[in-house]
């Protein structure tokens, strides 16, 4: 049990962001919520995290920068790194204080998990500075503790998620696939996009009961052939939908990169980040060039890569 602070040093951790390359969005539960069936894919989009003991007795705090827009994430006990670093400090009965530096390169608000991988990136990076020897299973745990998406961005891969998400199972996956990631200058909601979702399917005449989510067998299969063609088939989420009513804008998008040759494009999470499939390493960079053409902040990811790791110095 860490009771006091170890000698000071640094420790750096990088953790990816993700897609969803699949996902199905159960009815409204009675407290709120929603149970999903996701493919999660983690992706070259990283957050680095590093964090540094303090003397000052349960001080916790954190400094954020990067070359996206950063004005969104909080600088308090809200944020989602810092409260993860304060949930493993308390498990291990460490009571000195905790410094994170965040260098975000996931886009803020854009559906692809950024302030999840922070929290992951800080649990390992925290893990190995008190030196408690945590294992990825029991970061998991205290990860889910914090948000559904926090267990794969620990886990990474590719991995169906249950539940509310954070119940993992490691998908196969047969070599690797190729996105570009279309970024926007406004984010969006999770609770807006899924209260959207929810008044549109009551609509009358939209759709009946949506029942228990599931994964469809074609996005496995496609993963576990490696055939980026018919994963484009084969790509869903139930909540581009709802992110489109509240940002039409996303449609444009979406249209503008399927004309410029991509496989197929979906709205990433609860968005606004779209997401586009291409064919292969060359085909990514190509059209992410041409999207940057027409004006857009657009760059090439691969998947799937690993989860939240320490770096070597």
């Amino acid at each position: 049990m860490s009771l006091a602070p170890p000698t000071a040093r640094r420790v750096h951790a990088r953790a990816p962001g993700k897609l969803n390359v699949a996902f199905d969005v159960g009815d409204v539960q009675p407290d709120g919520y929603h149970d999903v069936a996701s493919v999660y894919q983690a992706v070259s989009a990283y957050e680095d995290v590093w964090a540094t003991t303090t003397p000052d007795a349960d001080a916790y705090t954190v400094a954020v920068s990067g070359d996206l827009d950063v004005s969104g994430v909080p600088l308090d006990g809200s944020n989602l790194a810092v409260r993860a670093a304060r949930r493993l400090a308390q498990h291990v009965g460490y009571t000195g204080g905790i410094h994170l530096d965040i260098r975000k390169g996931v886009p803020v608000a854009g559906g692809m998990g950024g302030g999840s991988a922070d929290a992951a990136a800080a649990l390992v990076a925290v893990n190995e500075l008190l030196g408690e020897g945590l294992s990825t299973l029991e970061l998991q745990q205290l990860g889910a503790e914090l948000g559904a998406d926090v267990p794969f961005a620990v886990l990474g891969g590719t991995a169906i998620g249950t539940g509310r998400g954070d119940e993992l199972a490691p998908a196969l996956v047969r070599g690797r696939f190729d996105w570009v990631i279309v970024l926007s200058r406004r984010g969006l909601s999770t609770p807006a996009v899924y209260g959207e979702l929810d008044r549109l399917r009551a609509l009358p005449d939209i759709a009946p009961a949506h029942g228990a989510p599931r994964v469809d067998p074609a996005v496995l299969q496609a993963l576990r052939a490696g055939d980026p063609a018919a994963l484009a088939d084969a790509l869903r989420n139930d909540l581009q939908a709802a992110a489109l009513s509240l940002r039409p804008d996303l449609a444009d998008v979406l249209r503008t990169g399927e004309d410029a040759g991509a496989l197929a494009g979906l709205v990433s999470g609860s968005g606004p980040t779209v997401a586009f499939l291409a064919t292969d390493e060359d085909g990514a960079r190509d059209l992410a060039n041409d999207l940057s053409e027409y004006g857009m902040q657009a760059f090439p990811v691969h998947g799937p890569v690993p989860g939240a790791r320490v770096t070597t110095p």
